[in-house]
């Protein structure tokens, strides 16, 4: 029989994969509003966005090699080389003399990140049952929507007051302490008994496609890149194609297509992919939205993503707390994904020129609805597959996400660019229409501005609400039934150690 971690260390250990899952997320945000500062210091305007995307990519197309190097080497061991990475490339990330010594430090982080967002989870899942499971889960998930809260506001106050290099710098300490803490409390998790082998081929076919897939969803927001946009999404479609040839013959693949024919890991992956579809996407354009159809402020206009994170934060650790409590699950993703639908459909019928208090309430629901399932939806995707490929498995639930977020997000801005171009009268030019703009222009003007804009968001509402509607359809297809109390199987722990609360 083996000895379980004792309350403090396992408490060490939460607060340990809490502290860095935030570093990793606040990364994604912290970095915005630094930007400008940025790219003037190192004059390097037109290569500013490359910071953000640079991250955003490698933190993407890492998710499916590092989850199975979870799986083959050992959740512990990822998790604490891609914790000292990530110091180590937000230490030079601070030191960078020029833009290409950033993007690349950049991409170095990024790509440690997707190893401490997959490993903080895996290890989750190592040591709980899963009736606990969803309880720890929206512990470590509420890193992402704080770090949204946080992370413009933190890191313009860390540009104002200590220079941008801070924004970087000030992981190391933290980080620090975090790698102390899960040196003593990330118990040795083994990958198993059998020979493992690595799906190089599919590895690296898979890579090549998704990064395809990521430049040119981002070239076509851009609409300036003509024929390398063509050319990326040929190589992607290429890719993708080899990729499922591959995977079908491979006996370790990377991403287990075989495990999709189990009612519970479709659906639940298919609901993965609705939380980036349907709300990570729009979530960027509803400042500019409000600007524009409202007259509000910039200030102002953040309010309503601010309600719509928060709710999801809220709901995300109720949710997790009552699925843990009494066994049931399957309730939370059809009440969330009828909410997030009816939201969404609500702000496509609102007329322009509410108080801004209505758009609020009615996005923070949508929040709350996609809070319901954020996180509850990778647990119990992590107890139906098998418990070798757990760290496969969720490397997969998290990758549908961020490639449905970062597809979406791009097709909603080219409908937003094309459409408002489309419908603007004669002698307003697109380039140079701003909120400044807008809000000194004559009466008739704004009135023509927001009617624009209000007609060419409406679609888009309607289009996300239908992706809830799915979503629902998803839901109710999970099988019924309780999250286990049983443990995690001993052949995937040490002889020393085990699982326990």
């Amino acid at each position: 029989m083996t000895m379980p971690l004792s309350p403090l260390r396992f408490r060490l250990l939460v607060i340990s994969l809490l502290t860095v899952s935030f570093l990793g997320a606040l990364d994604h945000t912290v970095v915005s509003t630094s930007l400008a500062t940025i790219a003037g210091e190192l004059g390097a305007l037109k290569l500013m966005s490359w910071v953000v995307v640079g991250y955003t990519l490698a933190s993407t197309v890492l998710l499916p090699v590092l989850g199975k190097l979870g799986d083959v080497l050992g959740a512990r061991r990822v998790f604490l080389v891609s914790l000292v990475t990530f110091l180590t490339a937000s230490l030079a990330c601070g030191f960078a003399q020029d833009i290409s010594w950033l993007i690349a430090a950049r991409v170095l982080q990024g790509m440690s990140s997707a190893g401490l967002q997959l490993m903080s989870q895996t290890v989750i899942a190592r040591v709980t049952t899963q009736r606990e499971r969803p309880h720890y889960m929206a512990i470590i998930g509420a890193a992402f929507p704080i770090a949204i809260l946080v992370g413009p506001v933190l890191g313009g106050a860390i540009t104002d007051y200590w220079g941008w290099s801070w924004v970087f710098w000030i992981n190391i300490p933290v980080g620090a302490v975090a790698l102390g803490l899960a040196i003593i409390a990330i118990p040795h998790l083994e990958p198993g008994t059998v020979p493992r082998h690595f799906d190089v081929g599919g590895a690296v076919i898979f890579t090549a496609a998704l990064v395809a897939l990521v430049l040119a969803v981002s070239w076509a927001a851009e609409r300036t890149a003509g024929p390398a946009t063509t050319a990326a999404l040929a190589v992607s479609v290429a890719g993708f194609v080899a990729f499922f040839i591959v995977e079908r013959r491979a006996p370790e693949p990377i991403v287990p297509l075989k495990y999709f024919a189990n009612r519970t890991i479709a659906a639940g992956t298919a609901l993965s992919a609705i939380i980036g579809v349907g709300l990570f996407s729009i979530t960027a354009y509803l400042p500019t939205y409000f600007q524009m159809a409202y007259q509000t402020t910039a200030t102002v206009s953040g309010l309503v993503p601010i309600a719509t994170v928060f709710g999801m934060l809220v709901s995300n650790l109720l949710t997790g707390y009552l699925a843990s409590r009494t066994g049931r699950y399957r309730v939370f993703p059809i009440i969330g994904t009828s909410l997030g639908s009816a939201g969404l459909f609500v702000m496509a019928m609102l007329p322009a020129g509410l108080p801004l208090w209505v758009p609020m309430i009615v996005m923070g629901v949508v929040g709350i609805g996609t809070g319901a399932f954020m996180s509850l939806i990778v647990a119990v995707v992590q107890g139906a597959a098998p418990a070798s490929q757990t760290g496969t498995i969720t490397a997969t639930v998290n990758l549908v996400r961020q490639v449905g977020s970062t597809v979406a997000t791009a097709v909603i801005g080219g409908v937003i660019g094309f459409g408002v171009a489309a419908l603007l009268p004669a002698g307003l030019d697109p380039a140079t229409l701003t909120p400044q703009f807008v809000h000194g222009a004559a009466p008739a003007v704004q009135a023509d501005i927001a009617r624009i804009y209000s007609t060419v968001f409406v679609p888009i509402f309607v289009a996300l609400a239908a992706t809830y509607a799915v979503g629902i359809v998803a839901a109710v297809l999970l099988p019924h039934g309780r999250l286990s109390d049983e443990p995690v199987p001993a052949a995937r722990q040490t002889t020393s150690e085990t699982q326990a609360v």
